[in-house]
């Protein structure tokens, strides 16, 4: 019972940020998403719905970085260093649900290193 009421709250977070945010062609939006085993993050245009690019722990080149602080730190220079190859230097970020706090907070100090502004 407990759990479902956990997930009910984390829905309705996600459903008000989302609100707020939306990504564009020239602004893209940065979701970032932190299983138990696996960090995904996705630049997405919202008003094409196409996500431009995706990275994630799952994927061989990054097998060995684990969804924690210094994971994230890693991931979110790699993934920024993309978006920046992709011309973009401006970004919306949706934390998804997750306070901004330890691997979110991580993770976005690193994507601002690499110069994106959001």
């Amino acid at each position: 019972m407990k759990l479902s009421k956990k997930k009910e709250l984390v829905q309705k977070r996600r459903w008000r940020i989302r609100k707020k945010i939306s990504g564009s062609s020239d602004r893209p939006r940065i979701a970032v998403r932190f299983t138990n085993k696996n960090i995904h993050a996705q630049c997405i245009d919202d008003v094409e719905g196409h996500t431009l690019i995706a990275l994630s722990t799952s994927h061989a080149d990054h097998k060995d970085i684990l969804p924690n602080v210094d994971g994230s730190k890693k991931l979110g220079t790699v993934f920024g260093e993309q978006i920046k190859n992709k011309g973009f230097n401006s970004v919306v970020f949706d934390r998804s649900g997750r306070k901004y706090h330890g691997c979110v907070k991580a993770f976005a100090d690193a994507l601002r290193e690499q110069g994106l502004k959001f």
